[in-house]
């Protein structure tokens, strides 16, 4: 691993070391009877440097907000920044540009071409921009994620877990001010999943980097810095300082009994 004087170039741009901003977000869906406001007045920074996560029960909007902080989905109201820029009022042209140039993905699915190897997996982004990478960079995300004798064999001949560590370099080497991670261990085991989580989390330490990641796990949740919960598309609660896991799922458990509407726990202020 490399100093933290390796930490992402394009983190610098963001206003106030702020990664990405929500300033009072909504998201609706349909009209009339059918409408689903997803996002209700959501307003939270993302600071540079820090791990995020965001939980919340099933349909809280959790999603559907880091798909609009990444420029993925419209908003129906409210302001998205990344990297102090809006993203409203950017047209196709910048959005995919500002995408490319200071956000990084990784997904569930790897969404690694079957065709190319994890070296080409990994530099595809930056090919496809006309851009070479710092070969300083590339090799200290290499070295990170563990791959250097994997470089050359296609998705097919790795594991899961390799597989999403070819993922994390990809976000990774262009150096972006934000990477957002939706899910990024649900379809690992659970040694996979520790090795991709702790990676994420020296990227933090070590890199300088920014995540924001969705997870409904409370286990990948407690290795972030702070946590954002939702609930019927609005921020009801978060946590700091990288609780234990069984603290994070504590607090899920009183959320989820707010939204069904039963008693609150004895153990949570009212």
């Amino acid at each position: 691993m490399t100093s933290p004087a390796a930490a992402p170039t394009n983190a610098g741009t963001a206003s106030a070391g702020i990664a990405a901003q929500a300033l009072d977000v909504t998201k609706v869906y349909g009209t009339g009877e059918t409408q689903v406001r997803a996002l209700d007045g959501v307003s939270a920074d993302f600071a540079s440097g820090q791990f995020h996560a965001i939980m919340g029960p099933s349909g809280s909007g959790k999603s559907t907000l880091m798909h609009c902080l990444a420029g993925l989905d419209t908003i129906s109201s409210g302001e998205v920044l990344i990297a102090g820029r809006p993203l409203s009022k950017a047209g196709d042209k910048e959005l995919t540009e500002l995408r490319r140039e200071h956000v990084g993905f990784i997904f569930q699915q790897f969404n690694l071409l079957p065709t190319l190897t994890a070296r080409e997996n990994i530099l595809l982004p930056l090919s496809i921009a006309g851009r070479k990478p710092d070969p300083k960079w590339f090799d200290a995300v290499i070295d990170a994620v563990g791959l250097r004798d994997r470089l050359s064999h296609r998705p097919t001949e790795l594991s899961g877990g390799q597989q999403q560590r070819v993922a994390c370099a990809r976000a990774l080497v262009s150096r972006p001010a934000v990477v957002f991670a939706d899910e990024p261990t649900g379809n690992l085991d659970s040694t996979s999943a520790l090795e991709v989580l702790e990676l994420l989390r020296r990227t933090v330490d070590e890199f300088g980097q920014t995540i924001v990641m969705v997870t409904h796990d409370a286990k990948a949740a407690a290795f972030a810095d702070r946590i954002l919960f939702l609930a019927d598309g609005r921020i009801v609660d978060e946590m700091h300082g990288r609780p234990t896991a069984e603290l994070v799922l504590d607090r899920m458990k009183q959320i989820d009994a707010r939204v069904a509407g039963a008693p609150i726990p004895a153990s949570e202020p009212r």
